[in-house]
């Protein structure tokens, strides 16, 4: 059966102003691959491959133009086992004789089989769908199934089915862009989702200290990252509090940090504290980490169940602050800090116990909130840097999570923006 030139039912929607124009740089949020598209920008030429039962007998297709001038270039196809060869990453556009039988398919009642089965063989491709004359409602039935448009057999104009090509390419690559975008955004929503999941919920029910924390990772567009904390009270009234960092800024690193966290609550839980619970966190992180130079930094503090006295572990990690009424907020003792964990087999972490007193305030934190950069020179914050502001927001009144956002907000505007490690900072308070 000859093909001739169809012309184009009605003016595109992107022409008529009914529909936008596919952007030209959409964002992907997948590897870059090789798609059946056409660049506005690009010199690749417009590639349309007809699907028809004689081509060979069909009137010869006049000279079709895409919108720079250049000639689109056509191939033929008897049936679709000869488009399936035909139908490689250089076409852009498909023109199918809806009439065409579809292979392998013995429904008589669905005039699109062929259609859906083209739309299977090639996704990625533009569809024009070829109809008879006066049959709009089968043509409109193949753009509901997934066609761009649809032409009519016996209306012929080479200029419009030109146009026809070129609108039908944007049109795909819009939808592409699209979908590629609304599946970027569920698998985003999922990540967080997962990652808000395995940030620490503290279990203090039954303790009168009041809870607060802030976290920031470094990673872009991320919930968790290397830093870890979490806070749990024992049958026995202790309350126990931890915070850690893994070197690095990577997910791997968060993961590492999510499991170290897991298992210090699970080995709290089980009655483990000081250099016996530090050592099988160790071994912890010497199997689960990835390379054997990963390290973590950690601190952990057990608060007697009267609050009046704690025991302190430190593994290579900054000191934790106290404030108490009438006194200045200093740096809780650090001299006998043990080495980070993953760094020497063996290794011990001795166990201080520290008065606090009736009233007081606990600050945990990672080193993050105190290596950002003071102004635009190379010097850092430093803990004396972070016990000074810290004083003069205890000075102004600030408390609790008031204390904490100021904190990390005015560490991130002394280091002229965001901070490159993840920040933790947790505080615990007990009223006298």
């Amino acid at each position: 059966m000859p093909v001739p030139i169809p012309r184009q039912r009605a003016i595109p929607a992107v022409e008529s102003g009914q529909a936008p124009a596919a952007p030209k740089d959409a964002p992907s949020t997948e590897a870059p691959r090789k798609e059946a598209t056409v660049d506005n920008n690009a010199t690749t030429q417009l590639s349309l491959l007809v699907i028809e039962d004689d081509p060979r007998g069909s009137t010869v297709l006049p000279e079709l133009l895409d919108s720079s001038g250049k000639p689109i270039r056509v191939r033929t196809a008897r049936n679709l086992t000869e488009a399936e060869r035909l139908l490689t990453d250089d076409v852009h556009c498909i023109l199918l004789d809806l009439a065409l039988p579809a292979p392998g398919r013995s429904d008589d009642d669905d005039e699109l089989a062929v259609l859906r089965h083209v739309l299977e063989l090639a996704p990625r491709h533009a569809v024009l769908a070829l109809t008879a004359s006066g049959d709009a409602e089968r043509g409109a039935e193949a753009v509901r199934v997934g066609a761009q448009d649809y032409l009519f057999r016996d209306e012929l104009d080479g200029r419009l089915l030109s146009r026809a090509i070129r609108y039908a390419v944007e049109r795909k690559r819009s939808d592409t862009a699209e979908r590629r975008l609304a599946e970027g955004r569920v698998r985003a929503q999922e990540n967080r989702r997962l990652e808000r999941g395995l940030l620490p919920t503290p279990l203090l029910e039954g303790s009168s200290l009041r809870f607060a924390a802030r976290y920031r990772p470094g990673r872009s567009r991320a919930l968790l990252g290397g830093d870890f904390y979490d806070v749990v009270r024992t049958p026995d009234g202790t309350v126990h509090a931890m915070i850690g960092d893994v070197c690095g800024h990577g997910p791997d690193e968060a993961a590492l940090g999510v499991e170290l966290r897991i298992a210090w609550r699970a080995l709290t839980l089980a009655g483990l504290c000081g250099d016996e619970l530090l050592g099988t966190l160790q071994e912890v992180l010497e199997h689960e980490r990835s390379d054997d130079e990963i390290f973590a930094t950690l601190c952990t503090v057990d608060i007697a169940p009267d609050g009046r006295r704690a025991g302190l572990c430190l593994a290579g990690h900054p000191s934790p602050l106290v404030a108490r009424p009438g006194r200045p907020a200093r740096l809780l003792p650090y001299d006998n800090n043990g080495p980070a964990l993953g760094l020497l087999p063996g290794a011990r972490w001795p166990r201080m116990q520290v008065e606090l007193g009736a009233e007081w305030s606990l600050m945990l934190y990672t080193d993050g909130l105190i290596e950002g950069r003071v102004g635009e020179g190379g010097e850092r914050l430093g803990q004396d840097g972070m016990v000074a502001m810290i004083r003069r927001q205890l000075s102004e009144g600030l408390r609790g999570e008031a204390l904490l956002r100021a904190a990390v907000n005015e560490v991130r505007s002394l280091n002229g923006g965001e901070l490159a490690d993840d920040v933790a900072v947790l505080l615990l308070d007990r009223e006298g």
